[in-house]
């Protein structure tokens, strides 16, 4: 017997109306939904914008992978993506620990509000009351060029994007991160995380102590 084929809906959705048109955002797009969209071409300061677009679809059909988007018709603008440490860094070691892989907002919407919804969107969703989430900030992946900023003024801005929805800045002794005195190591502790497992996380902020 031939199974009923259910047409595919996209999740819910979020809206912000700006002067280039209205942006719609989705907490948890999936591999399929992302697989019917295009990407800004723009997007392109981790790597050039087609091979990030394989990156977003990668991660979001990760296990523990999230990807929360911003998107103008049906062109990605803007997207957070979340998943796991890598399996060779110190956070690996611990089982509720989810990485802020990368935010990133075309050029054209900046300034719009587009990243600080993102983050409230992404961050609305209450699976992550139970993650330690956390974000890995190093300055040679600014962009800086095209922000127009400085080194610091860059990092004030990235401090204050993430402190909006309950990041803080903490201490650690990872080498990435002191390998430039710009860098930011910033997490946030789900309100479902066992004390014992805060306890391990910070543990790791502080390794060689």
């Amino acid at each position: 017997m031939v199974g009923k084929v259910v047409p595919f809906s996209p999740p819910n959705r979020e809206i912000l109306r700006t002067k280039r048109g209205t942006v719609e955002f989705f907490p948890q797009a999936s591999a399929q939904f992302l697989a019917e969209l295009t990407m800004d071409q723009a997007l392109n300061n981790f790597r050039p914008a087609k091979a990030q677009y394989r990156a977003l679809l990668q991660i979001a059909a990760l296990p523990e992978g999230r990807v929360c988007i911003a998107k103008s018709g049906t062109t990605i603008v803007g997207y957070v993506t979340f998943h796991r440490p890598h399996r060779f860094s110190r956070w690996a070691h611990h089982p509720l620990l989810l990485e802020v892989g990368g935010i990133e907002v075309g050029p054209a919407w900046r300034k719009m509000g587009v990243a600080s919804r993102l983050l409230k969107v992404a961050f609305s969703e209450p699976e992550l009351e139970n993650y330690i989430t956390f974000t890995t900030e190093y300055y040679w992946y600014w962009d800086l060029e095209r922000s127009s900023l400085d080194t610091w003024r860059y990092q004030k801005l990235m401090v204050r994007l993430f402190e909006s929805v309950g990041l803080v800045r903490m201490e650690t002794d990872d080498p990435d991160i002191l390998a430039h005195p710009a860098n930011v190591f910033m997490a946030r502790i789900g309100k479902n995380v066992p004390a014992g497992q805060v306890k391990s996380f910070q543990k790791l902020l502080l390794k060689h102590l």
